[in-house]
C-alpha cells in the first residue's frame, strides 16, 4: 500500500495550498491512479481527505452539534431545525414511504434530494435546499438523517417485540392481556404477502423482506398516532391497529409497503372490530380470517381488498361450491347447439334493466330474435324468466362459471 506522503506526492488534496487540487472524493482518486490497487488508493485518499477535514477550523463544532442533535428525543426534528437555523434554507426528513417526518426553513437554492440507505434497505429521503456556501453540508447532514432513521427505527423495533409478543398470543388463541393500548376503540387487521421466493433467494432473504415489511406498516401507524402491533406469522406480516378510517388506511398502508420495499405486495384488510370485548382472543382471530379471505380475493400482484368491500358471493364463487349449479346450467343450454349464443343472451339479459327492444338494439339483434332466444332458453331450463328462483340460479351459475 502506498504511503501517505507517497501519496500526496502524486495526488493534490483540497485545501492543501502547495498542492494542486486533483480530487474531492476517493473514488475521484482511483481513477487518477489506475495503476495502484485501487484498495489502496482508496484507503489512502479516504484518509487524506478526513486529515484535510479534521484540519478545517469548525468541524469538531460542527460534528458535535449533529451529534448532540441526533441523540436527542425526536433526533429527526431536532437535525432540520438546526441545519435551518444555521443555513438559512430548507431541509426535510421523509419516511421510506413518502410521509414528511420533519421539515424546517425555507427553500435557498435548488432542491437536493438523498436517498437515506442502510445495508441496500431504504429508510428515507433528506431534501435540502441551503445557499450554495452551505452546499457541502447536505452530505454530513445525510449521514446523521440516516442514524436519526435507524435510531427510531430500533425504538420501533423495541416496542415491536411487546406488541408482537401479545398479538400472537391473540391469534394462537392466548387471551394474555388482551388488546393493550386499543381500550374501546375500533380496530382492523391486515395481512400481507410477498411473491414466492427467485431462485436467486433464499428463506432468510423472504423472512427479511416480511419482517421490513411489519416495520413499515408499524411505523405507518406510529407517525399517524394510531396505536399498532405487528407480527409475523409464516409467509404473511400482520399487523393490528385502531382505526379511525379504513378505507383510507388501508390504500395507504398498502402504498407504503409497496413505496418502501419496491416489490408486488397483496394486502387484505379486515372489517371494523370494537375493542374492550371480553373474548379478545376471539374478535382477533374473526378479524383474522377476515382479512385472509380479502388476502384470497386479491387477485391483482400489487392490489389489496377490504373484507367489508368484497361480493359476499366470494367466497362460495372461489371455493368451487357453485361449480355443480354451474355445470347444470351450461349442459342444458349446450342442448341447444346454437355455439353459445343464448347463453350469450341470457348474460346480457340479466344485466339489463331497459326494455327488451333496448336489450336488442344495443346487443345487435332483432328484438324477435331475442324474444325466440329467451323462450327456448326457457324450454331448456324448464322454468320461466319471470321465476326469481331461476333467475338467481342463472346469475350464480354464470358468475361461477366466469371463476370470479
Amino acid at each position: 500500500m502506498p504511503t501517505l506522503g507517497e501519496l500526496r506526492l502524486k495526488l493534490g488534496c483540497k485545501g492543501e495550498a502547495d498542492d494542486p487540487q486533483t480530487f474531492q472524493t476517493p473514488a475521484e482518486a482511483v481513477t487518477l491512479l489506475p495503476v495502484l490497487p485501487a484498495q489502496d488508493v482508496m484507503d489512502a485518499a479516504t484518509a487524506l481527505l478526513a486529515q484535510s477535514a479534521l484540519n478545517a477550523v469548525g468541524v469538531s463544532v460542527l460534528l458535535t452539534a449533529l451529534r448532540d442533535a441526533a441523540l436527542l428525543p425526536h433526533p429527526e426534528r431536532e437535525l432540520v431545525r438546526l441545519a435551518a437555523r444555521w443555513t438559512g434554507g430548507f431541509a426535510e426528513i421523509t419516511a421510506s414511504w413518502g410521509d414528511t417526518i420533519a421539515s424546517a426553513g425555507k427553500g435557498r437554492g435548488e432542491p437536493e434530494v438523498q436517498r437515506l440507505e442502510h445495508g441496500g434497505r431504504h429508510v428515507g429521503a433528506l431534501t435540502t435546499a441551503f445557499p450554495g456556501e452551505w452546499h457541502a453540508l447536505s452530505p454530513v447532514l445525510a449521514e446523521y438523517a440516516l442514524l436519526a432513521r435507524l435510531r427510531t427505527a430500533a425504538a420501533g423495533a423495541a416496542r415491536r417485540r411487546v406488541g408482537e409478543r401479545m398479538l400472537d398470543a391473540l391469534l394462537s388463541g392466548q387471551e394474555g392481556e388482551g388488546l393493550d393500548g386499543l381500550g374501546q376503540e375500533a380496530f382492523a387487521l391486515a395481512v400481507a404477502t410477498l411473491p414466492p421466493p427467485t431462485s436467486n433467494q433464499s428463506p432468510p432473504d423472504q423472512a427479511q423482506a416480511l419482517d421490513l415489511l411489519a416495520a413499515v406498516g408499524e411505523g405507518y401507524f406510529s407517525e399517524r398516532r394510531l396505536v399498532g402491533h405487528a407480527t409475523v406469522r409464516g409467509v404473511q406480516a400482520v399487523w393490528l391497529w385502531t382505526t379511525l378510517d379504513l378505507p383510507r388506511e388501508a390504500r395507504e398502508l398498502h402504498l407504503a409497503l409497496m413505496a418502501s420495499t419496491a416489490l408486488d405486495v397483496r394486502l387484505g384488510v379486515s372489517g371494523r372490530h370494537l375493542g374492550g370485548v371480553r373474548n379478545a382472543s376471539e374478535t382477533v382471530q374473526q378479524a383474522f380470517g377476515e382479512a385472509q379471505q380479502a388476502l384470497a380475493a386479491t387477485q391483482q400482484a400489487r392490489g389489496h381488498s377490504v373484507f367489508h368491500e368484497l361480493d359476499p358471493l366470494h367466497a362460495l364463487l372461489s371455493e368451487g361450491r357453485l361449480d355443480t349449479l354451474a355445470a347444470q346450467i351450461s349442459a342444458q343450454l349446450a342442448a341447444l347447439n346454437d355455439d353459445g349464443r343464448t347463453a350469450d343472451t341470457l348474460r346480457v339479459y340479466l344485466s339489463h334493466r331497459g326494455t327488451l327492444a333496448e336489450l336488442a338494439f344495443a346487443h345487435g339483434i332483432h328484438v324477435n330474435t331475442l324474444r325466440y332466444r329467451l323462450r327456448r332458453a326457457e324450454e331448456v331450463l324448464g322454468g320461466r324468466l319471470s321465476d326469481p328462483a331461476l333467475l338467481a340460479r342463472l346469475y350464480l351459475a354464470f358468475r361461477a362459471g366466469k371463476g370470479s
